[in-house]
Parts: C-alpha cells; sequence; structure tokens
C-alpha cells in the first residue's frame, strides 16, 4: 500500500498497490468404464475418497456405466492427482482394471 497526504483537507488516504490472488485452475477427475470392476467398489470409492452421499455416487456410477465415462470431481491439480492415484491404488489391491484420468475443466 502507498500512503497520500491531502494537503488541502489533512486527510490520509491510502491506495492497495497488491495484486488479487488467482484461483488455481481447477481439473476434472474422469472415471471411465470397463466390464470388470464391480459398482459396489465404484459406488464405494466414490464414497469414500470423493465425498459422495450414497444418492450422489450411485448417479455417478451408472452414468459411467451407461455412457462410458463421468466427472467423479472436480479439484486443484494437486488433489485431482492425489485422488487418482489413491483410487488406482485400491483398483490394483482389489484387482479391477478400473480407470481414471484427470483434464483441466473448461
Amino acid at each position: 500500500m502507498s500512503t497520500r497526504w491531502d494537503n488541502d483537507s489533512g486527510i490520509v488516504t491510502e491506495k492497495k498497490t497488491g495484486t488479487k490472488t488467482k484461483r488455481p485452475p481447477l481439473y476434472k477427475v474422469l472415471m471411465h468404464n470397463d466390464h470388470y470392476t464391480t459398482r459396489e467398489f465404484v459406488v464405494d470409492v466414490l464414497r469414500t475418497i470423493f465425498h459422495k452421499s450414497e444418492t450422489e455416487a450411485v448417479q455417478i456410477m451408472m452414468h459411467v456405466h451407461l455412457n462410458g465415462v463421468g466427472v467423479a470431481g472436480v479439484y486443484p491439480f494437486e488433489v485431482a492427482e492425489t485422488k487418482l492415484k489413491t483410487v488406482q491404488q485400491l483398483a490394483r489391491e482389489f484387482e479391477f482394471p478400473f480407470h481414471l484420468s484427470i483434464e483441466p475443466e473448461e
């Protein structure tokens, strides 16, 4: 901030000289359908990793099942990447070929 004195009235005014903090770009975490990963696993992932309600998780799972791909959530890149890696690890542990990807939100 810079301070300026108004000599005529004796009033001090301050001018802000900072830049606004820019929000980080957001990324969609996409779930891809396959014929082996169970619906129960997908719903469980949506509830535990993506913090969706039971209803929301089932709706997303059905969307992925019927359309081939669906959005699990939208996050800053680091959060999206962490969620993707967490789900990939879980899928490996349960021997599912479940696939997720990340793409910039438009």
